[in-house]
């Protein structure tokens, strides 16, 4: 016999896919030994319809399809070798509005690399006929005004969005390496007979890794003076990412210096730069409150409350409809919109491009890939930073609930201690929420109606929630897969032993002083029964309002109501009394009204009593007669 974990490596699935094949009885000769399902040696992979879907994406690869670009943000690579969905059009558009530099702020991995890499191809000076790449897409069909701007420019392109580093100097040092290969791209510099002797000193400088910080703060400044006088052609400055190393300054506590060279380095490159034809930013805040771009009047600003230039990042509901088709897989159109549709960039509805393609070259299997692109740190500072009614609220939203929120696109991270009303602003222009409903104030900031966007954010909000919840790394991995395996099961005795374990290794006692932190804490708990069960919490029912009940989707399951109760300094018989007495009130209040309204026959009913770092659960069934 083998363990979960074993067969998982065996089949190459995950363990938690294997337990639910054990759940739901579809290995032959599976057994339960204590928590532990045993599988005999020779069973065999169940079918699952969701993996056998990739045979439609093989055999289209077959027939010489084109793969999907999974992880490729080189552009003339991704036209070329893979399906590649035309963003040409935003060339157009920034040719028609002619902003001198742009600023596009959206969430990681909705095409910003891709698309700055689109735009160096488009705009640079090459030996190579560049424009090979662009005579079959939407640009080149816009005629000759737009074509007349193709490899006419000398170009600094910059991305920093692998610039993750634990300190200031680990990351200066990244910086120079990224100059270093820049100007090292330019290298007909160090020759030219149009450039003053201390100006190719400095380039050798830079190239050579001698420069110091004063020196490097204005590279860019530097740089494109010296292509302008080469080239007799003010330069197209790209920076991708901008803020990657800014967001780790801020959890990595080096947000003074990052902040203090980031802000003379772009002010020289995009501030009064005679030098400059246009300048493009990408990242995921705007971070104007730090002075980042202080004077900078000719800074163009899309945010995902934009309509401009709404649709060139992430995928429309139309780009999807034609790569499903393209594969074959026209089908799978309905869960794939619920998993990673829901996003709104202007007034325009747009599907996450990453999960997309990494779902469809992976046999249309649902997933939260998005969440494997990063360790999601912003919903990390989110969470340490979040008070007990923000808390609340990410619960209300992770039930599916709706959140009235105030929006301000110019909020920074080091804002969320001051004003924790902050983290609204931070979670919707970083992807984790939508704005079903806004109204523009006069200050400028937004009133939004914001929900959770899709299925795949909703499992991201769930896996950090508990993981925040329960400190996972001091308490381990067993203690979470207990709690887990209790709900699960409805074992009330498992439930009890889980969460008593959980609050012994990390809760201080001093933490433990109210029933809102234990409600808070139970309803984090329950976010992974989001699967089979509506949750809800503080609703009125009968004659009063119950703590947290959770209803069924499907019948086969029992609906759960739990009335949640603690004091101080109980012992376990004063423990078992409060117990009784919160068991007790869900029946002397009637709060299973409401589901026997929604016509659940099987209620279990749970009284849970805390003290400190104790607690107490019983139940008592209710099955209504037929």
């Amino acid at each position: 016999m083998k363990s979960c974990k074993e067969m998982a490596e065996i089949w190459g699935i995950s363990e938690r896919r294997v337990t639910e094949y054990c759940k739901k009885g579809m290995i032959p000769g599976v057994m339960k030994d204590g928590r532990q399902w045993q599988i005999p040696e020779t069973a065999k992979r169940p079918a699952d319809n969701r993996i056998v879907t990739g045979k439609y994406v093989k055999k289209d690869a077959e027939k010489g399809k084109r793969p999907l670009p999974v992880g490729v943000s080189d552009y003339v690579r991704a036209q070329s070798e893979y399906y590649y969905v035309d963003k040409t059009l935003l060339i157009r558009d920034l040719l028609d509005r002619k902003p001198v530099v742009s600023l596009f702020a959206r969430p990681r991995r909705f095409g910003k690399t891709l698309n700055m890499d689109m735009l160096r191809v488009f705009f640079e000076i090459s030996d190579d006929d560049t424009s090979l790449y662009f005579k079959d897409k939407a640009i080149w069909k816009c005629g000759e005004e737009y074509r007349k701007h193709q490899g006419k420019y000398p170009v600094i392109f910059l991305t920093f969005k692998d610039v993750k580093y634990d300190s200031w100097e680990m990351t200066f040092a990244k910086i120079v390496r990224l100059l270093q290969e820049e100007f090292g791209r330019h290298s007909e510099l160090k020759n030219s007979d149009k450039l003053e002797k201390y100006e190719k000193e400095y380039f050798e400088r830079v190239l050579n890794g001698q420069a110091g910080e004063a020196e490097l703060s204005d590279s860019l400044l530097r740089l494109s003076k010296m292509l302008a006088v080469h080239y007799k052609k003010a330069p197209v400055i790209i920076i991708d990412e901008y803020d990657t190393p800014i967001q780790e300054g801020y959890s990595k506590e080096f947000y003074d210096d990052i902040i203090g060279f980031m802000r003379n380095f772009f002010s020289g490159a995009f501030k009064d730069n005679s030098n400059l034809s246009y300048g493009f930013l990408t990242g995921i805040l705007r971070i104007a409150q730090e002075s980042i771009f202080s004077g900078l009047n000719n800074l163009s600003v899309n945010t995902v409350m934009d309509e401009e230039y709404d649709s060139f990042f992430g995928f429309t509901e139309e780009e999807v409809r034609d790569m499903l088709g393209y594969y074959g897989v026209s089908d799978k159109e309905g869960e794939l919109k619920k998993w990673y549709d829901g996003y709104l960039f202007g007034s325009r509805e747009i599907y996450n491009p990453w999960s997309v393609i990494n779902y469809i070259s992976r046999g249309c299997l649902p997933q939260a890939y998005w969440v494997n692109t990063g360790k999601n740190e912003i919903l990390e500072d989110v969470l340490r930073s979040a008070s007990d009614d923000v808390i609340q609220k990410l619960y209300s939203l992770l039930q599916g609930e709706r959140v009235i929120a105030g929006i301000d696109q110019n909020v920074v991270y080091r804002s969320l201690a001051d004003e924790p009303a902050n983290i609204y602003s931070l979670l919707l222009v970083a992807g984790y929420l939508k704005p079903l409903k806004k109204e523009l104030r006069g200050d400028g900031t937004w009133l939004c109606e914001v929900a959770i966007p899709n299925r795949e954010i909703a499992a991201v909000y769930k896996n950090e929630i508990l993981s925040h919840l329960m400190c996972i790394g001091a308490v381990g991995r067993a203690t979470a897969n207990k709690i887990a395996e209790s709900l699960y099961a409805l074992d009330p005795a498992g439930l009890q032993d889980g969460i008593g374990e959980y609050m012994k290794k990390s809760i201080s006692f001093y933490d433990a002083g109210t029933e809102g932190f234990y409600h808070g804490m139970v309803l984090g708990l329950v976010a992974l029964m989001d699967e089979r069960y509506r949750i809800r919490s503080n609703r009125e029912s009968g004659d009063g309002r119950y703590d947290i009940s959770l209803f069924p989707r499907e019948g086969k399951y029992p609906g759960l109501i739990m009335e949640l109760k603690w004091d101080r300094d109980l012992d376990d018989s004063e423990l078992e009394v409060l117990v009784a007495d919160a068991l007790e009130q869900i029946n002397e209040k009637g709060y299973d009204v409401e589901m026997q309204d929604e016509g659940v026959e099987n209620i279990i009913k749970l009284g849970i009593a805390f003290s400190g770092k104790k607690v107490k659960i019983c139940t008592e069934r209710h099955v209504m007669a037929r």
